[in-house]
């Protein structure tokens, strides 16, 4: 299921991920807050003295227009399918265009901080998520590590969501499928 659909199923249908998965997830979640925290760091000083956008900042924007439409909708719950990453894109262009407008260049301030907010965002949420399911061991998808805390701390079951296919859903595959042959 590599789709951006909402498909939430009921409470205790899926199963928890192992060890292995958990501590990737850590792993992914502290290296989402890694990034988080160098983005942080320059803050203040998003451009370089060329007038071109910092390096660090660039290095997210692929991959986190390509994530925001699983984050929103899953983590959120909405089913919104590829609207937030189409939503995501034209707000960037939009910034691009007025701090054209204003600078008379394609690396403005303006889209320094648009696309430093964006990723600080998305990062943050998905650091914390993955963060939260490998220490709670969340079945299905990391996004729903907040529902499930929410779950635990007050006693309402919440839907689990399957995790969208990817590196995740083979390595907990193959991790239930070992202690299956045992």
């Amino acid at each position: 299921m590599a789709t951006t659909d909402l498909q939430l199923e009921k409470p205790g249908s899926l199963p928890k991920p192992g060890p292995i998965g958990r501590f990737v997830r850590f792993a992914f979640g502290v290296l989402s807050i890694y990034y988080v925290f160098g983005l942080w760091s320059i803050r203040s000083d998003l451009m370089v003295g060329d007038g071109s956008i910092r390096g660090l900042v660039w290095n997210g924007v692929v991959p986190a227009l390509f994530l925001i439409s699983y984050v929103v909708n899953i983590g959120f719950s909405r089913d919104w399918k590829k609207w937030p990453g189409f939503v995501s894109f034209v707000l960037l262009l939009a910034a691009l265009a007025v701090g054209y407008l204003q600078t008379g260049a394609i690396e403005s301030p303006l889209l320094a901080r648009s696309i430093w907010a964006f990723e600080v965002y998305l990062f943050a949420h998905l650091g914390l998520c993955f963060l939260f399911a490998a220490l709670l061991a969340t079945p299905g998808c990391e996004m729903r590590s907040i529902h499930h805390l929410y779950s635990i701390l007050t006693g309402r079951p919440t839907a689990e969501h399957h995790c969208p296919v990817g590196p995740l859903t083979a390595i907990d595959r193959w991790e239930r499928g070992r202690k299956n042959d045992d």
